[in-house]
């Protein structure tokens, strides 16, 4: 009996592992360098999977063929009672899991001062991988596979083969836990910050209720505990989808048929176009994540802060241009611009190259973009085009060029102009033909190329093709202009 006042001890929280943290600061160890861009195929992983196969850790069997024929493989490895089954890349423009599970195969393989880990994880879970379900679509670096039917919204007709099978392991396999990887847009932010959503989470609801019941809890839970990771490695950047029902889907069905779902979308982070740095933090989520399961971590967190992660909102840009003054034929007006670059397939299927436009004018207050210009006591004038024509592109020089682009000039004609032959993520302009007809006026969905004059009338940015281009500086990385 209490004679003062009594309290009752609050329950203690769990301490944040450091388990995502660890991962990520080894992970040169286990990166698989095969894999270097996200545009790679299905013939780029077959000797990788055929190589894994002579580790007696791994069983490695193909399960399944794509509409086109290609071999689906499933990687086994672990002992454990509890099941994990993890499937990448059934849309096949979404390859930043993929190449995550490949390092994972060699983080497994391995023996250094993480075995701790290693060892809870093979010896408490059984692990089945899927790292690949849509190679077709990956043969076209496309999303929907080669019915052009999207897997993710055929868990209930099941018309694809890719579909079937994943459907028969879920079952074959009953695993207790799912992971559904894939990758979103880059102008996602979480919640109305301008941070990119670099990663966001997901436990699917398996009801337009959203009921919440022991299947969902743990994925939500799990959730809870990897999003307290990577606030670690990267504080901000995690956001969540929102928790509405979508009925044909792999990961809302999975969850209503008794296996534990937890989505991951790879998003958008500064500097990343090739998605390394996200792939790295796909890593060690995905072995936070496991540890947190081997071990039962996940029941620890409450579901309630599953809640907290901020949603999805989309407030990005490539490239926001703020208060640059625009004067048309009736009055100056003081504008925001927003910038949009979208990745082009290149002929003869040589990689891909940008084509930007011009997706928002106007206030733009409440939106954010990768790269920001203030243009205050600054003029936005529409890119040029040099009618002098070039015999041939070796005549754009550099010194050239940068001469071009000072005189307001983003766009040249070229008289031997072969648009089959010309590798587009070379050009240093824009380049047309001697007929060709180009109109450079700001207008909404219109190409970006204009140039930021100062109150004297000296170009101090060109933007070609939405790149920017700091004449005070050097060029760009990132940068290339068009065949017009």
């Amino acid at each position: 009996m209490c004679v003062v006042q009594c309290q009752t001890k609050p329950t203690p929280k769990p301490k944040i592992a450091r388990i995502a943290q660890q991962a990520f600061q080894e992970y040169g160890s286990y990166k698989e360098p095969a894999i270097v861009t996200r545009r790679f195929k299905h013939e780029h992983i077959v000797p990788l999977l055929e190589q894994l196969k002579q580790d007696p850790l791994f069983d490695v069997d193909v399960v399944g063929r794509s509409v086109e024929g290609r071999a689906i493989y499933l990687a086994k490895a672990g002992t454990g009672k509890t099941k994990v089954m993890l499937w990448s890349q059934m849309h096949g423009d979404e390859s930043t899991a993929t190449m995550a599970l490949f390092d994972l195969f060699n983080f497994l393989q391995q023996s250094d001062e993480l075995d701790p880990i290693r060892k809870q994880i093979l010896e408490n879970t059984t692990l089945y991988f899927v790292p690949m379900l849509n190679p077709d679509g990956a043969e076209y670096f496309k999303r929907r596979n080669a019915l052009d039917i999207d897997l993710n919204r055929d868990a209930l007709r099941l018309q694809s083969p890719e579909a079937q099978l994943l459907k028969s392991l879920r079952d074959s396999l009953d695993p207790e836990f799912g992971f559904n990887l894939h990758d979103q847009s880059r102008y996602y932010t979480v919640g109305t910050t301008s941070k990119p959503a670099t990663i966001s989470f997901l436990a699917p609801a398996f009801d337009h209720a959203q009921t919440v019941n022991e299947v969902r809890g743990r994925a939500m839970r799990t959730i809870v505990g990897m999003n307290k990771e990577l606030q670690q490695l990267i504080p901000g950047h995690v956001a969540k989808y929102a928790d509405s029902h979508e009925p044909r889907a792999f990961g809302d069905n999975i969850q209503k048929w008794g296996t534990s779902v937890i989505l991951i979308e790879s998003g958008g982070y500064k500097n990343d176009p090739e998605k390394q740095h996200i792939r790295r933090l796909n890593f060690a989520s995905i072995v936070s994540a496991l540890h947190l399961i081997a071990g039962k971590g996940y029941a620890q967190h409450e579901l309630d802060e599953y809640y907290d992660i901020p949603e999805n909102e989309r407030y990005l840009y490539d490239v926001v241009l703020r208060k640059v003054k625009y004067a048309d034929e009736e009055r100056d007006y003081l504008l925001d611009v927003g910038i949009m670059r979208d990745e082009v397939r290149a002929q003869n299927d040589q990689g891909f190259y940008h084509r930007s436009s011009v997706q928002e004018i106007g206030d733009m207050s409440v939106a954010y973009g990768y790269e920001e210009i203030d243009g205050e006591g600054l003029t936005l004038v529409p890119g040029r085009v040099y009618d002098q024509p070039f015999d041939n592109l070796k005549a754009l020089t550099t010194e050239r060029t940068q001469e071009l682009l000072e005189d307001g000039f983003t766009t040249v004609r070229v008289k031997r102009l072969s648009a089959a032959n010309v590798n587009t993520v070379e050009l240093p302009l824009n380049v047309t033909t001697l007929s060709g007809r180009v109109n450079h006026e700001l207008d909404l969905y219109s190409d970006a190329n204009f140039v930021l004059k100062d109150a004297k009338g000296e170009v101090k940015y060109a933007i070609v093709n939405g790149f920017i281009y700091d004449l005070a500086g050097e060029k760009p990385g990132l940068f290339h202009g068009l065949v017009m």
